[in-house]
């Protein structure tokens, strides 16, 4: 064993991992040792504090559920999540035409599998409160041909910024849907515009930021996974264009090719024939997806 001073400590912990069999596994570990230990020393950190630190993570374990993924609203509110996301999508950029592809954002702790299928045209609102809106766009590779077939898989929470798993024990399926697009690879459905809204914050996230003076908001924005076989799938969202915390995102997760205007009609016939008794908007969003790579 190395003398009990702060090199020998990272230098005995290091050997203690230096065998372990998977070389990723290894390498991980190794750099997670060293950032640890050297985030200590640099701040000097004092026992109260690593306990304090323990304590918070601890806390953010038991809150979590599978409706209330705590550790996912920290990695997102730290910006870890959309450092992984943005390295994936560097990775992606390396296969030919990849940084042309639609840009890639967090997936947020409010995804629920089992969205129900819906037609072309159809209404995913399914009650959802809000201002109804009407989302068209195409699905392509990076050259523009059109990918019929493609899957979207499509989230929000309402015109109250509320996502239907917070508003029951069980999702309602409210605000979500998916879809196929068509032969021109174009996709329309109907459902509400979605508002800003306060990330959870009566759990340790939500305490991390009151302690350092940060806005809780995110601001209204649609999610979209976009999926089609030979194809990089896409997690990103639609950002409504002057939604209030626009340019502060708790999250980090908003990226300027993302903001979309949504204009407003009145009452009469839409762009797909519907009769709107009440105004509506409409927003247009293109997908491109990179190739995928063996």
């Amino acid at each position: 064993m190395s003398e009990y001073n702060q090199d020998g400590i990272t230098r005995d912990v290091l050997d203690a991992f230096a065998k372990t069999p998977d070389p990723r596994l290894r390498e991980l570990m190794t750099a997670l040792v060293k950032h640890l230990h050297a985030f200590a020393r640099e701040v000097d950190l004092k026992p109260e504090e690593w306990l304090a630190g323990l304590n918070f993570l601890n806390a953010t374990g038991q809150i979590s559920t599978d409706k209330r993924p705590e550790f996912i609203l920290l990695s997102d509110t730290l910006g870890l999540s959309m450092m992984v996301v943005a390295l994936a999508q560097a990775r992606a950029s390396q296969a030919k035409g990849a940084t042309e592809a639609t840009e890639a954002t967090v997936e947020g702790p409010f995804y629920w599998p089992g969205a129900p299928d819906v037609p072309l045209g159809g209404d995913i609102a399914n009650g959802a409160r809000g201002e109804p809106t009407f989302y068209m766009g195409r699905v392509t590779d990076c050259d523009g041909q059109p990918l019929a077939g493609a899957l979207l898989d499509v989230w929000s929470g309402d015109g109250h910024g509320k996502y239907d798993v917070q508003l029951s024990s069980e999702p309602s399926m409210q605000a979500r849907g998916r879809l196929r697009t068509d032969a021109q690879g174009r996709y329309w459905f109907w459902s509400i515009r979605p508002n800003y809204y306060p990330i959870p914050d009566d759990g340790p996230v939500g305490d991390m930021m009151r302690a350092t003076d940060r806005s809780i908001y995110r601001p209204g924005h649609l999610h979209l996974q976009v999926s089609a076989p030979g194809y990089v799938t896409l997690t990103t969202q639609v950002f409504v264009g002057g939604s209030p915390y626009i340019d502060a995102d708790a999250v980090f997760g908003k990226r300027d090719s993302l903001v979309v205007d949504f204009e407003t009609h009145p009452p009469g016939k839409a762009v797909d024939g519907r009769e709107m008794g009440v105004p509506y908007h409409s927003a247009s969003f293109d997908v491109r997806l990179a190739p995928a790579t063996a």
